[in-house]
């Protein structure tokens, strides 16, 4: 289980990212995270996997505060969080296998990572993960070479690497079409329910939380502002979904392009 308690990030420009947010996501979960960009989505997940520093607060992982951990215990834990990237983050002129192979650094030592020399039993797993995410005859190509749908199934298998047990996923369909990020979620979806990995991914378009959220919390300049699970989020109220996007924000149509109206900005 975890557990997020006062959660706060103050930038160092004096930027207030995060206010004394709180909330508990069980095992098994798939966590949506919706508000515009600026309400603190990617903030928040960073904190989780420590990739930032939070300023106050704790971070509860299975009784153990993330928050305040250094060094190799630190290392241990992000061992299980994989993180997926909306920019996929990947290293563009390597290969794709080469990419999904650096899921397995936090395992291997030090100076074999760093030559590339992966044990037999890393790459078998690696051309696994290809497979299972359906690009196993991209292995060898670049990653520049690949569509963006493409690039982010070789994100998710370099996380599927981890062997993880949560899984971070920031904003990763916003570079997409619609019908790309369906396939890129149901990825993530099939992770949750066939691996039980349990799944924090913030989104923008409410149509898509509605498909695939368990539950959803929603962020508003750094605060939580609303809380649901599944049946909640699909009768959303206007009120609702004013209180998350602002009072001059305009609910869509049920078209895949979107699902909200509003011009947006800010720390995200």
């Amino acid at each position: 289980m975890l557990e997020i308690r006062h959660l706060t990030k103050v930038y160092d420009d004096g930027t207030v990212a995060l206010k004394d947010v709180s909330f508990t996501v069980q095992d098994g979960e798939f966590l949506v995270i919706i508000g515009l960009s600026g309400s603190g989505k990617s903030t928040l997940l960073r904190c989780i996997n420590r990739l930032i520093n939070p300023t106050e607060g704790e971070i509860l992982w299975d009784g153990v505060d993330v928050a305040k951990l250094e060094g190799e215990e630190l290392r241990k834990v992000r061992r299980r969080i994989g993180m997926v990237f909306q920019h996929f983050n990947l290293v563009k002129r390597s290969s794709v296998m080469t990419n999904v192979l650096s899921g397995r650094l936090g395992y291997a030592a030090t100076s074999s990572s760093v030559f590339g020399r992966f044990s037999p039993a890393d790459r078998e797993k690696a051309r696994q993960a290809l497979t299972r995410l359906g690009i196993l005859d991209q292995a060898h190509k670049r990653a520049s070479e690949l569509s963006g749908g493409q690039q982010q199934r070789v994100g998710i298998a370099r996380a599927l690497m981890q062997d993880p047990k949560m899984i971070l996923a920031d904003e990763p369909v916003a570079s997409l079409d619609p019908v790309l990020a369906h396939s890129i979620l149901q990825h993530l979806e099939n992770l949750n329910k066939v691996d039980n990995i349990t799944v924090l991914c913030s989104l923008h378009y409410l149509d898509l939380v509605q498909r695939y959220a368990s539950r959803v919390i929603g962020l508003r300049a750094g605060e939580i502002v609303y809380e649901g699970d599944k049946a909640d989020i699909m009768s959303i109220t206007d009120e609702q979904f004013k209180e998350i996007y602002g009072q001059e924000a305009e609910r869509m149509g049920a078209g895949l392009e979107g699902s909200l109206k509003k011009s947006e900005g800010g720390v995200a």
